[in-house]
């Protein structure tokens, strides 16, 4: 998947040096549900496990010309028969490249891919209640809020809600020819 800015391609084992970098700051780990104790052989047997599983898919966010790895997406519940999936995580790492658009363009990038690519008719994505960026974001785009998940989500053995918004096929077409 490539963009003006980015390419959004498969991750690779060695992305999950950066990855573990990445997956211990504060600023990246605050609003998922990832304990922030995070290292990098957790994150190595869980790129394996998420390698085997097909209802899954992992991508690196890469910013152009050099193809700089500086952020993650994490895609789950592929679901052929229902043609529904899950924007598990998506993130820009590195704070210097937060607020220039490359979130929104990454998600775009996925948004595309899913629609168009894996002709899906749902997508979900949910985030922390507090996190007001994500919801302002994920609105911007045109995912609609379908509601709150009490006690969904686990973070640092403590249970977190989870605020649940979709998009679907029609909306995404819709969005496209405005």
């Amino acid at each position: 998947m490539e963009s003006k800015n980015l390419i959004v391609r498969e991750t690779v084992f060695d992305d999950c040096r950066y990855f573990a970098e990445w997956e211990v700051l504060p600023e990246v780990t605050e609003f998922f549900t990832m304990d922030e104790d995070r290292d990098y052989e957790q994150i190595v047997t869980e790129f394996i496990r998420y390698k085997l599983d097909p209802t899954k898919l992992q991508f690196t966010i890469t910013l152009k010309p050099e193809d700089k790895p500086i952020g993650r997406i994490y895609l789950s519940r592929i679901s052929r028969a229902d043609d529904s999936l899950d924007i598990t995580r998506i993130y820009i790492a590195d704070i210097e490249n937060r607020g220039r658009g490359l979130g929104e363009e990454a998600l775009r990038l996925v948004l595309e891919y899913a629609f168009i690519n894996l002709h899906m008719e749902r997508v979900t994505i949910d985030h922390f209640e507090r996190n007001k960026i994500a919801a302002s974001l994920y609105e911007k785009v045109g995912f609609a809020n379908e509601g709150l998940m009490r006690n969904a989500g686990k973070k640092n053995g403590k249970y977190v809600n989870l605020q649940l918004k979709s998009m679907l096929r029609a909306e995404y077409y819709d969005k496209l020819h405005r």
